[in-house]
């Protein structure tokens, strides 16, 4: 028996994933949600195998939701909007249901999650891998603080440092962590704003103040906020470059 939830805040949309999932008697719905912050929970709470995912929802889309999850489960994606990285799901293997899909299309995405449960978390990291350097997606950040979630847009980050498999993200509210790399952060933020300065830090550029030589080849960077960051010959460059100077 194949656990399922579905997250879309439309229940027509819900309604029609329970209609097509009658004909599929080992694929039990455990519960439905109706938007980003309480798919988090429930799929914490059932460790579903397979999630049907709206991508435009309010508070947290789609995209953001499944980077607050581990693991996450094999996903089907429903949207109405083509232009939420198609490319990226037709690349990566992860299916998607472009509202209003048919009995048959939804057969075929079943089909697929049935016979293709191999490597899903990797698929799903290699969508969002994609997704997250569109427009919709680099204009803010979601975390996971404490039991909560934080949206954390991002003209309010001070600057980001590398943190094992995990990214520090510094902010006038504190700190917070994200499991991603600095390579993704470097990719998806706008980069006439945000300059990987050193191979650990990732800072804003609006809010240097002062670069000062610091040892043979090296810099300091001194932020507005007081935070004095180290400057490598790579990264000085790179700095040189995106500010013009």
């Amino acid at each position: 028996m194949m656990k399922a939830i579905i997250i879309d805040d439309e229940p027509l949309a819900r309604s029609m994933v329970k209609e097509y999932l009658q004909n599929y008697p080992d694929i039990e719905i455990v519960t439905e949600c109706n938007d980003g912050f309480e798919g988090v929970k429930a799929i914490q709470q059932y460790q579903p195998d397979v999630i049907f995912l709206d991508i435009q929802m309010p508070k947290i889309n789609g995209f953001e939701m499944l980077e607050l999850i581990d693991d996450p489960p094999a996903v089907i994606f429903t949207t109405a909007y083509e232009e939420y990285a198609i490319k990226a799901f037709e690349t990566h293997a992860a299916d998607y249901l472009l509202k209003p899909f048919s009995k048959e299309r939804f057969d075929k995405a079943i089909q697929k999650v049935i016979h293709h449960q191999k490597n899903v978390p990797e698929k799903t990291q290699a969508v969002l891998q994609t997704a997250s350097q569109s427009l919709q997606q680099n204009h803010r950040i979601v975390v996971k603080d404490g039991g909560k979630i934080k949206i954390i847009p991002v003209v309010q980050i001070h600057y980001l440092e590398a943190a094992d498999d995990y990214v520090k993200i510094i902010t006038a509210d504190g700190t917070f962590l994200k499991k991603k790399t600095m390579n993704f952060f470097e990719e998806s933020l706008p980069q006439q704003q945000f300059i990987r300065v050193h191979r650990s830090y990732i800072i804003n550029a609006q809010l240097i103040t002062r670069i000062d030589p610091y040892e043979k080849e090296g810099h300091l960077i001194l932020l507005s906020t007081g935070a004095r960051l180290p400057v490598s010959k790579a990264g000085y460059a790179k700095m040189k470059d995106v500010l013009g100077i």
